[in-house]
């Protein structure tokens, strides 16, 4: 079954996730894994600094939720 024809995201995941952690080449490749499952980015990225190192966040919706625009 391609993506495009998935009602709901695949193995239990919420339709709304935020991805969080570190700047690094992980979190880069969480957010990448999440676009490569069908997941759209929703929204721009957040950046912080917590006092050691830069914490990003970044939203990603199913497409076809209620909360999907278009």
């Amino acid at each position: 079954m391609s993506v495009e024809a998935m009602s709901s995201p695949p193995d239990g995941l919420p339709a709304y996730r935020l991805l969080t952690g570190p700047d690094d080449s992980a979190f880069c490749h969480r957010v990448s894994e999440a676009l490569a499952l069908g997941y759209r980015l929703y929204g721009s990225p957040a950046a912080a600094f917590n006092g050691e190192r830069v914490i990003v966040a970044q939203a990603v919706l199913w497409p076809g939720s209620k909360h999907a625009a278009g």
